[in-house]
């Protein structure tokens, strides 16, 4: 019997280039609330700079907000403000999970040789 595949899922790793720790991830219903996720994240992560932040008042469920990390005299906070904020960009994400491919965003911080990927993707089991 062949499983059924649906769902989304997003996830925010960090990588020096040999190791990777994710930072955040979930799991949603459809394309459009990936999309979300991410440019939240995104957005959390450019204006948080490592500093704790407010909570804010729309939030999907409890627990899925990324850890904030601090960038060290690199563009990447801009990077991730302009991914989030820019249309075509995030037409070219919503393009991407419709036909079935992963949508994915890295920034550099070559001051500490770190990377940052914001990654979404569908194809979860229907029984997960």
């Amino acid at each position: 019997m062949r499983r059924r595949v649906t769902g989304y899922a997003a996830e925010v790793t960090i990588s020096d280039g040999q190791r990777f720790a994710s930072l955040g991830g979930v799991v949603v219903r459809n394309r459009r609330l990936v999309l979300l996720w991410l440019r939240r994240q995104a957005l959390r992560l450019a204006n948080s700079h490592g500093l704790p932040l407010a909570a804010e008042p729309v939030r999907l469920s409890a627990g899925e907000d990324v850890r904030p990390v601090h960038f060290h005299g690199s563009g990447a906070p801009e990077e991730l403000r302009r991914w989030a904020t820019h249309g075509p960009h995030q037409d070219h994400a919503i393009r991407a999970l419709e036909a079935g491919f992963p949508a994915l965003f890295t920034v550099s911080d070559p001051a500490v040789g770190l990377s940052l990927t914001l990654a979404g993707w569908h194809g979860l089991p229907a029984d997960r």
